[in-house]
């Protein structure tokens, strides 16, 4: 049971982004905000999330996984709480902040939780799940989401969260317990020394980067598709909800094909999967001169959001399994670089090109795109064996 509710904590973070996607436009014109201020609750959790992770991974290793995660769950519903009853945009800047905090303590705990527990070809199993797992938060999220604003407004989805991390806390007290084998001494200079050596890994380094950069892909889609489907294309947040679904779909499809070629030649795959990639990101522009609708959009997407599921599945598992001693710090540094990396590089993007149309959101891919293949031409060029 402990198990199911490690993998069912794993999406809170797609959760904690995806559920109010639909409800982005709702809550600029509720608040009397523009599009930008709102997208900002989004990078400032991404922000938080991602920092979060890069300290929080050796507070687990030396005092434990449990009663940080118990604490964590608490926090981050009584801020969903705050959100959910306030007008006032500073102060939900502040609440998203500390969810991104919490929800980096939490997910990282469970990802620790594997390394505690499994060994061998099984850790590398469910290692290689994370992914496919994670993508059904944008399945599931933006699905509810869209009927949750359409029915009941945006406040409904941080009152979602909330019930979602109580029942979450009540079966962790029921069923749950401290993993750890063998706490860590909070020593600076230990803890400094690992991290220092595991950046310094350029191949693992190198992969954090692939994993923001894939990542980047399906985060300014969430930031911008909304307003692209409500505003541009006049459709409703129900219709975003279930174009978000399909896309989430395709990023779990990725991440299936990841796993099951995880022991196929590791740039080979990783190469050819890039030029699909790069192919479709080509058509995508060329095609707005032709055709630019929901059903043009969504297909060019699905098969960029999927390629970026595979290069995401095929990265994690990589750097997840790359240090199993200190599988707290590991966790923490692959999880917070990928999401620092993922919220400037996103909300970089979107203020420079902004996605109001087909034309620049496929401008917008294929940045992300150049950058992965260059990022993969390097390590390719690392004398370093892998999986």
């Amino acid at each position: 049971m402990s198990t199911l509710l490690a993998f069912a904590l794993i999406p809170l973070s797609g959760f904690a982004t995806d559920v109010y996607i639909p409800s982005l436009p709702s809550m600029a014109a509720d608040l009397r905000l523009s599009d930008i201020q709102v997208q900002l609750t989004l990078s400032l959790f991404l922000i938080s999330y991602g920092v979060a992770q890069l300290f929080v991974g050796s507070l687990l290793d030396a005092f434990g996984r449990y009663r940080i995660n118990i604490v964590s769950l608490i926090v981050f519903a009584l801020a969903s709480v705050i959100v959910a009853n306030t007008g006032n945009i500073y102060l939900i800047y502040a609440m998203r902040i500390i969810h991104g905090i919490t929800v980096g303590a939490i997910v990282v705990s469970k990802r620790a939780y594997f390394v505690d527990v499994y060994s061998g070809a099984q850790l590398k199993n469910y290692l290689s799940m994370f992914s496919i797992i994670w993508a059904t938060a944008p399945i599931v999220a933006p699905f509810a989401g869209g009927y949750l604003q359409t029915y009941f407004g945006w406040q409904a989805n941080f009152y979602f969260l909330t019930g979602f991390a109580l029942l979450i806390l009540v079966l962790e007290l029921v069923f749950s317990g401290e993993t750890i084998k063998q706490k860590m001494a909070f020593n600076l200079k230990t803890i400094s020394a690992i991290y220092t050596g595991m950046i310094k890994t350029s191949s693992f380094t190198l992969g954090i980067i692939m994993l923001g950069l894939s990542y980047s892909m399906v985060m300014i889609y969430n930031m911008t598709g909304p307003f692209i489907i409500e505003q541009q294309l006049g459709l409703t947040p129900i219709v975003a909800g279930y174009s978000s679904l399909i896309l989430g779909g395709a990023v779990m499809l990725g991440g299936i094909f990841g796993k099951a070629t995880i022991n196929q030649p590791f740039n080979k795959k990783l190469f050819l999967n890039l030029g699909l990639q790069a192919l479709f990101g080509i058509l995508m522009l060329g095609s707005t001169g032709f055709v630019s609708n929901l059903y043009s959009m969504i297909c060019f997407a699905f098969v960029i959001h999927a390629t970026s599921g595979y290069t995401f599945n095929s990265f994690f598992t990589y750097c997840l399994s790359r240090f199993p001693t200190n599988a707290g710090i590991a966790g923490g540094l692959t999880g917070g670089i990928n999401y620092v990396i993922v919220s400037f590089l996103s909300y970089t993007i979107i203020a420079l090109v902004p996605a109001k149309n087909e034309t620049n959101l496929s401008y917008s891919y294929l940045i992300l795109i150049a950058l992965s293949l260059l990022v993969m031409w390097v390590i390719s060029r690392i004398p370093v064996k892998r999986n």
